[in-house]
């Protein structure tokens, strides 16, 4: 049966529903107005690399079987759809217009799956034992979550790598990682059965080319454990965040390479965070299996490129994972050191900002 699935984030939101589309279902993107237009117009597409294949193949909305449309966060009913996708950064929640849609997905009950890496406040409320309130320093606004059911609320791992191509428009997408989203249950089996009916049609789509039908990557695998998503939280803190430098960035390959003892240590200590925390060590990913996936990382991570450019609040999985080791009566000075680093720059931006008005 064909869902309505609403996605709040066309840039890597896009990514999710070119696996989707597969199945015939009907997604709704919300988005800058610009964004909406060319997905209307044009709909969007995905480069997509394969094992084998010399160049990637070019997965078009509109030769996909599910249908497409795009637009603001204005005048959208949460109560008409099925899913809910998370697929902007944490930061632009608490923006206009957005920020009123979020608070009514929650009021709605909509099962809601994020794919942010930076989880929701409410799906911390699904991990026991933690001091939820003193996690809140780690969110740009704590307050736009106050309105979600955890229980409504799940986590998807947004494993896979993409960026939109320098000078090309923003309908357009490419994969540079095609690894597999990683989804927790929902506490409510009957939500549960929609991430699993997804699961099957990504599974099964195939994509034609001149040899025949070719298998795609980048599966959707749905987890009994709320912890499988966690895996991220080794990769960021390892990888993305020391893409941070004191005057600039380098690329995640650098930042986990050129130290690769100092990065296997921090990557260690949020995996074994994770194991305290209730994870099974069988549900994360170890340090040799990301440090090879990471030598392809040849460009800075996001929280990077938005610091270098200035914007005054980026995600804070660093500062997250910090307060709970710290509640833990843990901490590692790598990490210590790198969130202050952040700190510093994202103070500087908005020192900045202020000057200039």
């Amino acid at each position: 049966m064909p869902f309505n699935i609403l996605l709040m984030g066309a840039s890597y939101g896009s990514l999710l529903a070119s696996k989707l589309l597969f199945g015939g279902h009907s997604i709704h993107l919300v988005c800058l107005p610009e964004e909406a237009n060319l997905i209307n117009a044009e709909g969007f597409k995905v480069r997509l690399p394969i094992r084998g294949r010399a160049e990637p193949v070019l997965l078009d909305s509109k030769k996909l079987p599910g249908k497409v449309t795009a637009g603001p966060a204005a005048g959208v009913d949460p109560a008409k759809f099925d899913l809910v996708g998370l697929c902007m950064q944490e930061p632009q929640y608490r923006s206009p217009g957005v920020r009123e849609l979020l608070d009514a997905i929650g009021r709605s009950r909509v099962p809601c799956m994020s794919i942010m890496n930076m989880p929701p406040l409410p799906y911390m409320k699904r991990i026991p034992g933690l001091d939820y309130e003193a996690l809140e320093a780690a969110y740009t606004d704590p307050r736009v979550w106050d309105s979600f059911d955890p229980k409504c609320l799940t986590l998807n791992s947004p494993d896979p790598q993409a960026v939109r191509p320098p000078g090309e428009p923003p309908n357009v997408l490419m994969v540079t990682l095609p690894t597999n989203f990683k989804c927790a249950r929902f506490d409510d089996d009957r939500h549960t059965a929609i991430l699993r009916q997804l699961e099957k049609d990504v599974d099964g789509a195939r994509f034609d080319v001149l040899e025949g039908k070719i298998e795609l990557p980048v599966k959707l695998r749905v987890h009994d454990s709320v912890f499988v998503p966690l895996a991220k939280w080794s990769m960021l803190l390892a990888g993305n965040y020391r893409c941070v430098t004191e005057d600039g960035m380098r690329t995640a390959q650098e930042a986990v390479h050129t130290d690769l003892e100092a990065s296997r240590s921090v990557y260690d200590f949020v995996r074994d965070l994770c194991v305290k925390l209730g994870a099974k060590p069988e549900e994360l990913v170890p340090f040799e299996k990301y440090a090879a996936a990471a030598q392809s990382l040849v460009r800075p991570a996001s929280a990077a490129r938005a610091l270098q450019n200035g914007v005054p609040n980026i995600e804070r999985v660093d500062k997250l994972v910090q307060l709970i080791a710290k509640s833990r009566g843990l901490s590692h000075p790598a990490i210590d050191a790198q969130v202050a680093l952040v700190d510093r720059r994202l103070a500087a931006n908005r020192a900045k900002l202020a000057t200039n008005g």
